[in-house]
């Protein structure tokens, strides 16, 4: 999903974008591409992607299990086909059933070329950002798509979009339809770095189809599209299928050549990561990105893997990690005192649970940016010390000191050291203890809920929670259904809960959705520690201002630093590849997309292959 710093960072003509062709753009100072600092790899004439096949065939099945969800979105079920509102649990990849105005390219950093329009114009002392239509563009049911359906789709998901997305799009000021192929939208002074990519990546509606329905309802109705696919079945929480469309415009778009081969895309939902596992054995999913390292280190010794039939293969991820931990929510006032919040960190033996429960295969997580340059390491250097000094009297204890690392056990499960250090920490902040337990001045009991869907999750906590009562803490695990546990974390109506939020390679407005004060009580936001730090809003802002990616990299490790002083998790782990397992009846381009795994959408089905394979493959 596309998951988004300040007035003039995206000015095109003035960071040197390569200009459109001018029978393209027609007018100047047009551009065939958007990137944050002007980073544009393809030249206006590029046929197609360097890492797609042009030529690749077209057919076959993809399902899988997608390991990515965007807003309203969930893992383990579905009861809406609406996902870009709050309300309901969407499908997963609703999205592509919608065009947007400009598509990603995947070996670049941050860079939009054009899908649905043509070409694109950003006027930095006017803060005017221009889109061109492509002509004849039309929704499935051949009804025709214009500038009108693109400004009526940004206007509703202000008002009535994903929280999320209404955030982003507060600093649009002013939308314009200059004619059925030409919009204008003037952007506030206070508008974030990347918000012109973020309108162009947004899906693209029919306002026809909306003037009889409510848009922010939840739907099995599949609402019309204008994307690559369509829906063809599902069944409601079990699984749903997207069918290509064959006639589409978009596959004249260079952007989009080569790309997205299959006649159908599957997504299965399961709840119990076992029973996927099985299904994928047995032939019903063809494609699977593992993240059990039991799973991948033992697992897959199963007759198809011995006869060949299925491949996996270890690829590099070279994109930030993301943020992995258990996120306290600090609204609760038990989580108040940062010493309580340090104690339960110690408690945690990752060297134990690696070793015991991971085979070894994952790296501890120290950073809000780990795998990536924005990642803090030792003192702040000079750099680190210019943006952080004018904030110093607001920023969290120990920013300026050496970067805050979890502590390192000695792997028995129960390390006596962190242990005593953990329980020094909750006398300092009052806690005393009492017949085995940790009370506070009150009387009450230290105590919380790991919130959880999985019998994974609960597995790996179980060890946790047992040092936690050592302390004389009351921590439970609550498992919970899918829908409760969306609608929980919604309303923050959770102690502590695992979460993984991507950061991209470009951070931009999505540090104000994770981090910042205003965000903090906004339901379904993305902040769900409840971070509220006057000092890591202004590091924010450094960031989103930064003119070049350097600064930029800089002031993210600035904010890391602050970040990872304030404590508000228990780091987790990370690894620095991809864990690929899949049938093999496909092929794929000699090119990987170096930000991108590049399977679901630049893989093709090989039919030598598939026939010779044999049944067992669902489709073929």
């Amino acid at each position: 999903m596309p998951r988004l710093t300040r007035r003039g960072a995206l000015a095109l003509p003035a960071l040197g974008l390569i200009p459109a062709r001018r029978s393209e753009a027609q007018e100047p100072g047009f551009s065939h591409g958007l990137s944050v600092f002007g980073e544009l790899k393809y030249r206006p004439d590029f046929p197609h992607l360097d890492y797609v096949n042009p030529q690749a065939p077209i057919g076959g099945v993809f399902s899988h299990i997608p390991t990515q969800a965007g807003f309203n979105q969930n893992f383990q079920t579905f009861n809406s086909l609406n996902s870009f509102i709050l309300r309901g649990d969407g499908a997963l990849q609703m999205e592509l059933t919608f065009a947007t105005l400009m598509a990603r390219a995947e070996d670049e950093a941050d860079t939009l070329y054009c899908q649905a329009a043509r070409a694109v114009r950003y006027d930095r002392e006017g803060r005017r950002l221009t889109f061109l239509l492509r002509p004849a563009l039309t929704f499935h049911d051949g009804s025709p798509l214009t500038m009108h359906d693109v400004a009526w789709s940004l206007r509703t998901l202000k008002d009535k979009g994903h929280p999320v997305i209404a955030q982003a799009l507060r600093d649009v000021e002013e939308i314009i339809v200059e004619g059925d192929d030409r919009l204008s939208l003037t952007l506030a002074a206070t508008a974030p770095r990347d918000l012109a990519l973020t309108v162009a990546s947004l899906p693209i509606f029919s306002r026809a189809y909306y003037a009889s329905r409510e848009f922010n309802e939840t739907t099995m109705d599949a609402p019309l599209g204008s994307g690559p696919y369509k829906v063809h079945r599902l069944e409601q929480g079990r699984f749903i299928e997207y069918d290509r469309v064959a006639n589409w415009w978009g596959w004249q778009a260079p952007v989009m050549r080569g790309r997205y081969n299959f006649q159908r895309i599957r997504v299965d939902y399961f709840r119990d990561r076992s029973v996927a596992f099985e299904a994928f054995k047995a032939g019903q999913i063809l494609y699977r990105e593992e993240y059990t390292s039991r799973d991948w280190a033992t697992g897959y010794d199963f007759p198809a893997i011995r006869e060949g039939r299925v491949k996996r293969e270890e690829i590099p991820d070279e994109t930030p990690t993301g943020t992995q931990g258990y996120f306290f929510n600090m609204r609760r006032p038990i989580f108040a005192d940062i010493r309580v919040r340090q104690a339960v960190s110690l408690a945690f033996d990752f060297e134990f649970t690696n070793q015991n429960l991971f085979y070894g295969r994952y790296t501890r997580n120290h950073s809000f940016f780990e795998n990536s340059p924005m990642a803090a390491r030792g003192l702040p250097t000079p750099e680190e010390l210019a943006i952080m000094e004018p904030l110093r009297s607001l920023l969290p204890e120990g920013s300026f000191a050496e970067a805050v690392s979890p502590g390192v056990s000695d792997g028995s499960g129960a390390d006596r050291v962190q242990l005593r250090k953990a329980a020094n920490l909750l006398r300092e902040a009052g806690l005393k203890l009492d017949k085995g337990r940790a009370v506070f001045a009150n009387g009450e009991q230290l105590g919380f809920e790991f919130l959880i869907t999985d019998p994974t999750s609960e597995r790996i906590a179980l060890p946790y929670t047992e040092n936690l009562k050592r302390l004389g803490i009351d921590a439970r695990i609550r498992r919970v259904d899918p829908a409760q546990y969306q609608a929980r974390v919604k309303d923050y109506d959770f102690d502590i809960v695992t979460v993984r939020n991507g950061i991209g390679l470009t951070p931009g407005d999505g540090l104000r959705r994770l981090f910042s004060s205003m965000d903090a009580d906004q339901p379904g936001s993305q902040n769900l520690a409840g971070i509220k730090n006057k000092g890591v809003d202004g590091l924010i802002e450094r960031a989103l201002a930064a003119p070049t990616r350097e600064d930029l990299y800089t002031a993210c490790r600035a904010l890391d630093r602050a970040l990872r002083a304030l404590q508000p998790w228990v780091p987790q782990w990370y690894r620095a590849t991809h864990w690929l397992a899949y049938w093999d009846i496909y092929e794929r381009p000699s090119n990987r997309p170096k930000y991108g795994r590049g399977s679901i959408d630049t893989w093709w089905r090989d039919a030598v292959k598939a026939s010779t394979l044999g049944k067992g493959a669902v489709g073929d």
